[in-house]
This record gives C-alpha cells, structure tokens and sequence, in this order.
C-alpha cells in the first residue's frame, strides 16, 4: 500500500452521510422492534416482507437516499458512498433494503447497467431501481465445488431462438421473497471451450415453466426474510435475447459483479462491528460483578480496545480498496478486494464475539441482534468466495511481485 492521503468527501456525500446518520438513529433504529414482531408472528415460513419495510423505503426517497450504492445513479465514488454503506450495516435486515442498497440486488443492477440490453434495462433494471421488484442471482450448486466458478454444472443449450436450461442451484438469495421478479442464473453453454468461454450468464423470468423453489436455508438457524433458496432448474425454457452479455462471457460478468458486491458486503460489515462495540461498551458501562463494573475489568478493557484497533485498520483497508475501484478499477483492486473480503468478515466476527461474551447468556438469545448478526459475518466468510481462495489469490499475487525497495 503506498503512501497517500485519501480524498476528502465531497459537500454533497458529507451531507448525505449526515443525513443517512439522521434516518438510522431517527427511522431504522426504531423500527427494528416492528420488524421483528412482525417476523416472528408471521414464522420462518412466511417470506413476506413486513410493512415497515416499505415505509422506510418511501421516506428513503424524500430524502435523497436511494440507489446510492450505483455511482452512475447517485453520482458518488465508491469511496464516498463506504461511510454511508457501513451506517445500513448497523441493521442489514432493514437498512439496506431502505436505501435500495440491499444484495443480491445491488449485484444484479449493477450487472444490468453494465452488460443488459436496452430491453432488458428497460423490463428488469428500471423496475429494481424503483424498488417495485426484487431479484435473485443463481450461480452457487450444491453437487459441485461451489467456490469454483469454473466447475459449475448447470447446462444451459441453445434450441433454435430459445435457451433450454438444466440445473440445481442453492443459496440462491432472493428467492422466497414474494416480490422476487427474475433470476440471474450462470451455466455452462459449451463445456469445449476454454475453461473461463464455458459460462453464461441468463435472465430468467420467476414464473417461467420449469422453475421450481424447493426450499428455503436457514443461516444458523435463522431464515432471513428474503430466503436463501435451493432451486431447480427442469427445461426452463428462455429467449436467446435473455443472455446478459454475451455468451461465453459469465466468468468474466461474475467478476464484474461479484468485485462491487463484496467490497459493499465489507462496507456493511464494517457498521456490524461498530454496532457490536457500542453494545459492548453500553453493557460494560451498566454490568456490575464482583463489586465493580464490566468497564472497571482489564480483561473487559482490553477487549474494547482490541476492537477499536481493529474496526479501525478494518476500516483503512476497505477504504482504500474504494479508492483504488474508483480511481484504477475493479481489475486493479482485485487483490485489494480479496484482502479486505477476508480481514473485514474476521474483524467483525472477533468484535461480535466480544460483545456476546461480555452480555453472557443474553448475547445468545434474540434479545440482543448480536447472534444474529454473527451468523451472517460466520456466512460471510463462505459466501461471494470462501476466505482460503481468497488467500490463495493473494498469496499467488505476491508470489508475482518483484521485491521493491
């Protein structure tokens, strides 16, 4: 990493920073209580999403948060746009979705902004800027090894002006919410090719024949709103106008999309840990044992500055991979990204296992959002890429360097 300082934000992302502070103290904050009453009498079955929700999402609107997270939509950098990703962090069942910020979504606009067809913009892009629809993206399979794109066995064949598609995908997000429109699947279209030419990426309408949800995963336990599906794929039948991109081009679309998404994951995690570390401290603050309280404890004291320390080295490196996006690329800051995919999940992870402990049994239960938000960070570590390929990546990458002096 060289030397340099970061840009400062502009007046505007100031502001808007500001403000989106304003609308998760004021608006979201509150309204998680309401979220989750709702969640729970509805039961882990019941994938619609609670009326709060939609509020918070009309007020987002009047304020000028929305679709913040596509810098041709909102005109801020990558870099910008971390401060006020890290802020829906603090409730990523409900802040994300508000600002229209939320994945696999975001993904998904943002593969369609940049490789869909105008139609394509038009009948499925505009509807999920809007927020009037939601989406999923189908790549990872069960039967295979899901951290090799290359591997995937999914067969999409072309049929004359139609793509015939066979195949079984799982943690397909998205997918058991009722406003779930499409999906964005990835299969091979000719396994000859070479190794990064098999895959294709295609957009398949929700209620085409042949798709079937077969079930929702739970996260530890917890079945998010949204859903993380398995779902089958038997003779799904689709335009060839429905190609995103090109064919032969889904390994490299996946990058394009996936290089966004988790440095906007890590963004996000970022808000968790901070969260976490407010909890932790509150309670320290308030928890008397053995005649003295939490906060009095080195052990606790230590534990509070480990995690300061560490949110905040977090927080360097995911900004400067911003930076880097914004200013050389996605493909420039491919091991940048890799990095904090890997650091980011761990620092949050070690902070909201702190917070557990110093709350004992509560910070087990539902009564705090502590284990809820460490079964997502633990998922974290698996999903957009397992940490060892990263590592991999990384270690390759600096196999590569020349020494430099």
């Amino acid at each position: 990493m060289t030397g340099y300082e970061l840009p400062a934000p502009s007046p505007r992302a100031s502001e808007l920073h500001e403000r989106m502070a304003r609308f998760m103290r004021e608006r979201v904050l509150p309204a998680e209580a309401d979220y989750l009453t709702w969640r729970r009498e509805a039961g882990p079955d019941d994938h619609v999403v609670p009326p709060i929700v939609e509020e918070l999402k009309q007020y987002a609107k009047t304020e000028g948060l929305w679709n913040l997270f596509l810098p041709a939509a909102s005109g801020l950098t990558q870099l910008e746009y971390a401060p006020i990703a890290e802020l829906s962090g603090w409730s990523l069942e409900i802040a994300p979705e508000a600002i229209n910020g939320q994945a696999p979504d975001t993904g998904n606009m943002e593969l369609l902004h940049l490789l869909g067809s105008e139609q394509q913009k038009q009948d499925w892009l505009e509807p999920l800027l809007a927020g009037d629809i939601r989406s999923a993206f189908a790549m990872t399979e069960p039967d295979v090894a899901s951290s090799d794109a290359t591997n995937i066995a999914t067969r999409i064949e072309r049929d004359g002006d139609e793509y015939v598609i066979n195949g079984r995908k799982w943690w397909t997000s998205g997918a058991m919410d009722p406003r779930c429109a499409f999906f964005i699947l990835m299969g091979k279209t000719d396994p000859t090719a070479p190794v990064h030419r098999q895959q294709t990426m295609v957009l398949i309408p929700r209620d085409t024949k042949g798709v079937q949800v077969i079930r929702d995963y739970p996260v530890m336990g917890h079945h998010d709103q949204h859903g993380h599906a398995e779902v089958l794929f038997t003779d799904v039948r689709v335009p060839v106008e429905n190609v995103i991109g090109e064919e032969g081009g889904g390994f490299a679309a996946a990058q394009a999309r996936l290089g966004p998404g988790r440095i906007h994951h890590c963004m996000r995690a970022l808000g968790a840990a901070e969260r976490a570390l407010s909890l932790l401290v509150a309670r320290a603050k308030e928890r008397v044992a053995f005649g003295k309280s939490l906060a009095e404890q080195g052990v606790v004291r230590e534990q509070i500055a480990e995690s300061r320390i560490e949110i905040d080295q977090a927080r360097l490196l995911c900004h400067h991979t911003a930076h880097v996006i914004d200013t050389s690329g996605n493909k420039a800051a491919k091991d940048l990204v890799a990095m904090a995919k890997v650091a980011v999940p761990r620092t949050a992870l070690r902070v909201i296992d702190r917070a557990i402990q110093v709350h004992g049994g509560a910070g087990v239960t539902d009564t705090t959002p502590l284990a809820a938000m460490y079964a997502w960070h633990r998922a974290m570590r698996l999903f957009d890429g397992p940490d060892e390929v990263h590592i991999q990546a990384i270690a390759k990458s600096e196999l590569r360097r020349d020494p430099q002096f």
